[in-house]
């Protein structure tokens, strides 16, 4: 009896190790045949943040949304319309303003405003102009953000074991509708 059972385990571990082994190997070709694998570049973003900073729009051209590119530099060009704008017509009232304060008074604005009134476009275009500069400056900035965010985030792996998505269903109770949102992960 002894030996028999020896026998029984002894074939048994001899089994169970082909399987083992028959199975690893198939865990292996399902793997490499599922499952995409792509090189990840961790100075991609950086490239992208740097490019853009050289060049608006470079970044994301770097990281092919070529669709945003007219966005930066329609802001960065708004931005820079308006500065020019409103630094010309301070520059025209604060010449017309001292002008005035040598005693000239063939200006073109002579009975029109008053020096309280140069005094204060005055400073509302250099406000505005101040503004303009600003945020020209911000969407440079958030150019080089976005090219560096876009970056990481082409490197996210996003695949169909994890997905949100809405849920429509109907309550046992009341018999209405209700709305949710699931979030399912598969393993």
């Amino acid at each position: 009896m002894n030996r028999l059972v020896f026998i029984l385990t002894l074939i048994f571990i001899i089994c169970n190790k082909n399987l083992v082994a028959q199975e690893s190997t198939l865990q292996i070709k399902t793997k490499k045949d599922s499952l995409k694998t792509h090189v990840i570049d961790p100075l991609s973003p950086s490239k992208a943040a740097f490019y853009s900073a050289v060049l608006p729009g470079l970044g994301q051209a770097y990281n092919k949304k070529y669709w945003k590119i007219p966005l930066a530099y329609a802001g960065i060009g708004a931005g820079i319309y308006f500065y020019n704008d409103n630094n010309k017509n301070y520059k025209k009232f604060r010449a017309i303003f001292k002008r005035r304060l040598e005693g000239f008074t063939d200006d073109e604005f002579a009975n029109i405003y008053s020096n309280d009134v140069l005094i204060n476009a005055q400073r509302m275009y250099q406000r505005n102009r101040d503004i303009s500069l600003l945020v020209t400056i911000g969407v440079y900035i958030l150019n080089i953000i976005d090219a560096n965010v876009d970056a990481h985030l082409i490197q996210f792996n996003v695949n169909k074991n994890l997905s949100l998505k809405p849920d429509l269903y109907q309550n046992e109770i009341d018999y209405k509708y209700n709305l949710g949102l699931t979030l399912n992960y598969k393993f």
